[in-house]
């Protein structure tokens, strides 16, 4: 919640979960009736992600604070929605789960018949796997799942995303000593505590000294020639940002970067001093930021309906040529079918198809019913919340097929694409629009984050059932807590304001004007279209020359990195340079290394993601300090 109302960004925090719930139970590993293994460690994992993505799958980050964003122009029966404590619950509760259930059937043909990558899902494996001694699940020949052993899939993939995302190590695989081991985790738990008490203790100097979170550097590297800091050009020195960037990896951060560049550093003063956003710059209605907006919305909706199409493209090809193929599929039948047994969890781990059905039937039932009830059938009528469900439900299956092939689930796309579609079906409701487009998002965003934990699942020999069921407790509990925790933000701070500038809900508003009908800025149009044709070419550059586009920016992070003010990429991308030369250092040190030279690329690789998890969780954590202080009116600089 505290991330995403900053940026608009929030992370599955899957490796993250995996570590602190190792964390928390090995010292008990003695004492525990049942022991903790990685099995165990892939349900809490499961559980904690559905938890923590709630505020983006609810749109908590993005919808809700929308509606509170809209003016009596946009909806002339009352301007703002201001949702109360039991509407964002029930609102919460009715987008929780259908995309559960939508997740359950494409289980078996993209993970198991297709074993597409989901390279978020494997790295998280692969944590899972080091912290227990096992060996690297996507290279061992063998699995275990419960005391028996089957084929493991044969494919490696990658735990950091660098500059080609490198994998382990060969010695990797090999389990290391107890005592070695003991003394390799001593050290990643004190990375793990230095890290966050950093992190934590920066969190409440930015309370007590504000200055600090906006340092204008680029002020005194000028001497003060040129005002970068009323063009937003400043440094956070934020623990948390860093850590981000450590995660996000080097070719995502400066994606943002080049983004960053183009919008705040060129974009922005051209549309100023040419008239067209003649505001103050960080005005979202007349200065530039709100200008250069639209540009990363083009980008972003040209990136998403191209990667869907391609997606689309490539399974009806896959499908035309197993049909033109039969007699070869004939001959392999039988041997494709029992590897798929063998590859797949015994039957009474897998969720059966009367509950799924079923599942799917009432979650729907219970979204239409509430919906009906926060909003009125005035504003969305029952049908058009269905109509919802079932464009979630297609946009999700194209949305899991890209997530499984390029570890990005276009969430923000399928969000756009069906406030096109709805614009049409219920032309002039902006209202209406973000209620339909909240839902869709949903579904895709709950798909896709169960996906990669079935990933998770399926290499370790996890239940698919005991994920389900962890996924549908983590999804309830969010439900209370993500509204309760949005309750108090609002009730704190300003949002949007100068803490929490809420990027992703002017996003959503904006677009929702524009399809019903609201003109665009001055002169923004021809960047936009010129944007959103580059970038769509660039993604069809990549799927046919995948080997030569080391140096063409990512679309959603381009676009990230343009809506956001600079502030929040520039220590993001420190963090991706860190995470560059640390994993280099790694391959490229010392054989001669004694005891460590077993698990050396364990050490390095694990540890540098052990200390951005500890950034990341210190601010975080500490950020409800600050906020309680905030609430309590404690005095600050």
């Amino acid at each position: 919640m505290y991330f995403g109302l900053q940026t608009g960004w929030i992370s599955m925090m899957s490796l993250q979960s995996s570590l602190l719930g190792f964390a928390l139970f090995k010292p008990f590993q003695n004492i525990l009736k049942h022991k903790f293994g990685p099995v165990e460690n892939v349900v809490l994992q499961t559980t904690a992600v559905a938890t923590a993505t709630m505020p983006l799958a609810a749109g908590f980050v993005g919808v809700i604070p929308a509606m509170e964003l809209m003016t009596k122009d946009d909806n002339p029966h009352g301007g703002a929605v201001i949702l109360g404590g039991k509407q964002l619950i029930l609102w919460s509760l009715a987008v929780a789960f259908f995309g559960v259930f939508f997740a359950i059937p494409l289980r078996k043909q993209t993970i198991i018949r297709e074993r597409l990558r989901f390279p978020s899902g494997t790295a998280t494996a692969q944590m899972i796997s080091l912290l227990h001694e096992k060996p690297d699940p996507t290279t061992s020949s063998l699995r275990r799942r419960l005391g028996t052993s089957s084929p493991v899939s044969r494919e490696r993939q990658r735990l950091l995303e660098e500059e080609d995302r490198s994998s382990y190590d060969s010695t990797s695989s090999q389990s290391a000593p107890k005592e070695d081991f003991e003394q390799v985790w001593t050290l990643k738990l004190r990375g793990l505590i230095v890290s966050f008490s950093l992190s934590s203790i920066y969190t409440l100097l930015t309370y007590f000294f504000p200055v600090v979170n906006a340092l204008p550097i680029f002020n005194w590297l000028t001497f003060n020639l040129i005002d970068f800091r009323a063009w937003e050009w400043y440094f956070t020195p934020s623990f948390s940002y860093i850590g981000q960037g450590i995660i996000m990896g080097l070719p995502t951060t400066l994606s943002m970067l080049s983004g960053c560049i183009v919008g705040w550093g060129i974009l922005s003063p051209l549309a100023h001093f040419a008239g067209w956003a003649p505001g103050p710059v960080d005005d979202w209605k007349t200065g530039s930021k709100g200008w250069i907006l639209w540009i990363s919305l083009g980008v972003m909706i040209a990136e998403s309906c191209v990667s869907l199409l391609v997606v689309l493209t490539r399974t009806i090809i896959k499908i035309y040529h197993h049909r033109l193929d039969e007699q070869h599929e004939l001959a392999i039948g039988e041997e494709e079918t029992l590897e798929e047994e063998e590859q797949d969890a015994p039957s009474d781990q897998q969720v059966s198809v009367v509950v799924t059905v079923l599942g799917l039937i009432v979650s729907a039932l219970l979204c239409i019913y509430l919906v009906d009830y926060v909003f009125g059938p005035d504003v969305l009528p029952k049908k058009m919340t269905l109509l919802a469900i079932v464009v979630a439900m297609f946009l999700s299956i194209l949305g899991v097929r890209a997530l499984g092939e390029t570890d990005l689930n276009p969430v923000s796309g399928i969000g756009k694409i069906s406030q096109v579609f709805f614009a049409g079906m219920m032309p002039g409701s902006i209202l209406a629009n973000l209620i339909a487009g909240g839902i869709a998002e949903a579904g895709a965003q709950q798909a896709g984050d169960l996906m990669q934990d079935l990933k998770t699942g399926q290499l370790l020999g996890a239940s698919p059932k005991a994920q389900f069921y962890g996924q549908m407790i983590g999804s309830l509990a969010s439900a209370f807590i993500a509204s309760g925790a949005y309750l108090l933000y609002r009730s704190v701070y300003s949002i949007p304001g100068p803490e929490f500038s809420v990027p992703t809900a002017q996003v959503w508003l904006d677009m929702s004007r524009l399809v019903n009908g609201h003109p665009l800025p001055p002169h923004v149009s021809e960047f936009v279209y010129g944007f959103a044709i580059l970038f769509a070419i660039f993604v069809l550059f990549k799927e046919l020359y995948p080997n030569k586009t080391r140096f063409i920016p990512q679309g959603i992070a381009f676009a990230i990195g343009m809506y956001n003010p600079p502030n929040f990429t520039l220590a993001r991308v420190i963090g991706g340079l860190i995470v560059y030369f640390w994993n280099k250092a790694c391959k490229e040190s010392d054989k001669n290394l004694s005891w460590i030279e077993p698990y050396r690329s364990v050490a390095g690789q694990v540890f540098i993601i052990v200390v951005a998890s500890g950034f990341v969780l210190g601010e975080g954590t500490f950020a409800i300090v600050n906020m309680t202080m905030r609430a309590l009116n404690v005095p600050h600089f």
